[in-house]
């Protein structure tokens, strides 16, 4: 009889897995079951009536948020193998004005998924933010989300062990994409941005275009510290008020990502066991020039801490007089370790910088700095290139122009490598990531090439013998059938797939080198034979 009592006790304290589905549409009535030939009204209404394993489903159209706090969704938690989710059906938006503290509160929850819906102000109306985060949470997973035009965060996030965040646009937020207080019990824990974009923070406030807001420095990520790790992954970060990414959080991982013209510092890493991979980081101060504190790429560690930097490209402008890297910059006496390999830290006015207690391992890069001047600065004392290139600081670095198709600053550029650049096979396949930015393996030709792209091989062509070869190595393939020679053979293997090479390898053809492949580089490869 004991044993009967404990089991009825602890079968009410386990909630029932339903798994039904529940509809909100603008024609519902609250008053109805939900079904969806008789839906809700209110998609925070619905939210707040779910069970483990639901899914509630907000059809097509605008809902208008306004009233605290009815009006936001607010979801119980969910459980392993039984989430929550809450989707959109359709264009599905969601409105915020009256200045709402939010559009959704995830506080204290677990096992929630919130898909295919926009959240946003309606037309300008004072609307906080989009989504929190707060409390002890567990298993959240954010997809396919449009969050913008938002006067504080994105994703206010404070406390989290487990959070994807997968094709996601989060921009134009007064405070930040993603951000929050000082979390506890470990903070953020095993966060994943993947596929998405973070920019514009800061470019919006109660319907202005946020020159005036009260946040200085909004980021488009900013993570304080935390246990994570975190990982950001094939992600896009332009054009935020503040730093694209800065993170507190040990074992960041930043890798495929496209980090560019933001206003202050492109990536910020504070977190020992922290790393930036197959990543470009351009336009430091988004085209203001003039004296400057901020870096494409800044490092600020505890003592022992350790950071990698592989196959990134960090370019920088003369114009804006400031260093484009540095490391342990205001805790000089403090050590930690970085680690740079197949990068290029190019475009800067002042050298790349290394504090007296960073113990830098540096190979296989390139550092250049157009206005002359020496390159690096390092170990406490600063390093010609012709020292740099002579191995004194570490194998296979370079100290020339890196060579990019279209370097650019406040704008977008190009920085894959030229086929004359003096980057092409000139990495190291140690510790070198299995594929580039663009996810092409790598490497391509003999050797890993320096930066975040490599340059792609052309394969054997109709009519070919092998695959085309660069006799001279200047970055055109002029023995283009692969017999080992150059002839009027490869005139015509040319020729005759011209339509192919035009579309699919412009510049390994482009023998009179004006950016592309035409009948012009058929003629001028004639003249060469």
């Amino acid at each position: 009889m004991h044993r009967a009592v404990v089991f009825a006790l602890l079968c009410l304290l386990v909630v029932p897995a339903s798994g039904a589905v529940h509809y909100v549409a603008l024609n519902g009535d609250d008053r109805e079951p939900g079904t969806a030939d008789r839906p809700w009204a209110t998609p925070g209404y619905g939210s707040r009536h779910l069970l483990p394993g639901d899914t509630l489903v907000i059809r097509n159209g605008t809902y208008l948020l306004s009233r605290f706090d009815e009006d936001i969704l607010a979801p119980p938690s969910g459980q392993d193998g039984a989430w929550i989710t809450l989707r959109g059906e359709g264009a599905t938006v969601l409105a915020g004005r009256e200045n709402l503290y939010a559009a959704v509160i995830l506080d204290s929850v677990s096992h929630v998924r919130l898909a295919d819906l926009e959240i946003t102000s309606d037309r300008g109306a004072w609307f906080r933010g989009g989504i929190s985060i707060e409390g002890e949470c567990r298993e959240i997973a954010l997809e396919n989300l449009r969050v913008h035009h938002l006067d504080e965060f994105g994703v206010n996030v404070q406390n989290v062990d487990g959070c994807t965040v997968s094709r996601c646009r989060l921009t134009h937020c007064g405070f930040g994409g993603i951000g929050g207080p000082i979390g506890m019990a470990g903070g953020i824990r095993r966060l994943v941005v993947a596929d998405s974009e973070l920019s514009y923070s800061g470019h919006y406030y109660r319907g202005g275009d946020g020159a005036d807001g009260p946040y200085s420095r909004p980021d488009g990520l900013g993570i304080e510290v935390s246990d994570g790790p975190v990982e950001v992954r094939n992600t896009t970060i332009s054009h935020n008020r503040g730093d694209g990414l800065d993170s507190k959080a040990r074992s960041t991982l930043i890798h495929h990502c496209m980090v560019s013209n933001n206003a202050c510092d492109g990536i910020k890493l504070w977190g020992s066991g922290s790393a930036v991979e197959n990543t470009e980081i351009s336009g430091a101060g988004d085209g203001v020039g003039g004296a400057s504190p901020w870096a494409g790429l800044v490092i600020s560690g505890p003592v022992g801490a350790s950071f990698r930097v592989v196959n990134v490209v960090v370019h920088d402008n003369p114009d804006r007089q400031a260093y484009p890297v540095y490391a342990q910059y205001d805790d000089r006496e403090v050590p930690i370790r970085v680690l740079v390999r197949n990068t290029v830290i190019a475009g800067g006015y002042g050298p790349a910088w290394f504090g007296p207690s960073v113990d830098l391992t540096i190979d296989h890069s390139i550092v250049f700095r157009p206005g002359g001047g020496d390159p690096i600065e390092a170990r406490g004392r600063t390093w010609t290139a012709t020292e740099v290139e002579g191995g004194a600081i570490g194998e296979g670095n370079l100290c020339r122009d890196p060579l990019f198709v279209a370097p650019a600053w406040g704008t977008a550029g190009d920085y894959r490598l030229r086929p004359d650049s003096p980057g092409i096979d000139a990495g190291t396949t140690i510790g070198a990531p299995s594929t580039d930015l663009a996810w092409h393996s790598r490497p391509q030709g003999d050797e890993v090439d320096v930066g975040a792209y490599e340059l792609g091989r052309p394969g054997l062509l109709p009519g070919g013998l092998d695959l085309p070869r660069d006799l001279d190595r200047d970055g055109r393939f002029e023995d283009v059938n692969g017999n080992g020679r150059r002839d009027f053979a490869d005139v015509v293997v040319l020729f005759s797939n011209l339509g192919w090479c035009t579309a699919y390898e412009p510049n390994a053809f482009d023998f009179n080198q004006n950016g592309r492949c035409e009948f012009a580089d058929v003629v001028r490869l004639f003249e060469l034979v």
